[in-house]
């Protein structure tokens, strides 16, 4: 395995809707990112724990099934994976609460295609900075 740090070029979408989830995923089939599709976050943690390097941009709803929610994923991720762009989205307008760590955006839904396509950009080219 190459020990080197690979340049992010991932874009993982967590979301239990699968209308929801094929059409982010292709939206961000037209960016340069490749594409992982989970549905809870339980799965995000599983891809993040074996390929959290190469991890640009976590795209992530709310509410999700299992023992997580996306919150609490944000919040692991933002721990363990400081450089990952995480977007939290929600048809909840109360989950846009202070409680949102500080390195997340909130996106309500409906979301719109451009606003996503916006944030992978960010990812790409502004990605966020480690904690020092």
């Amino acid at each position: 395995m190459n020990t080197l740090h690979p340049e992010p070029h991932l874009a993982l979408i967590v979301e239990d809707d699968p209308d929801v989830r094929a059409l982010a995923g292709a939206l961000l089939e037209e960016t340069p990112l490749d594409v992982v599709e989970v549905e809870s976050a339980e799965a995000a943690l599983d891809c993040l724990q074996e390929r959290g390097g190469e991890v640009a941009m976590m795209f992530a709803d709310v509410r999700l099934p299992g023992e997580m929610d996306g919150v609490q994923l944000a919040r692991a991720a933002c721990t363990l994976w400081p450089t990952v762009r995480v977007v939290l989205t929600s048809g909840d307008p109360g989950a846009a609460s202070d409680d949102l760590p500080e390195c997340v955006t909130f996106m309500p839904k409906p979301w719109r295609g451009l606003d996503v396509l916006v944030q992978a950009e960010k990812a790409i080219h502004d990605p966020q900075p480690p904690v020092t």
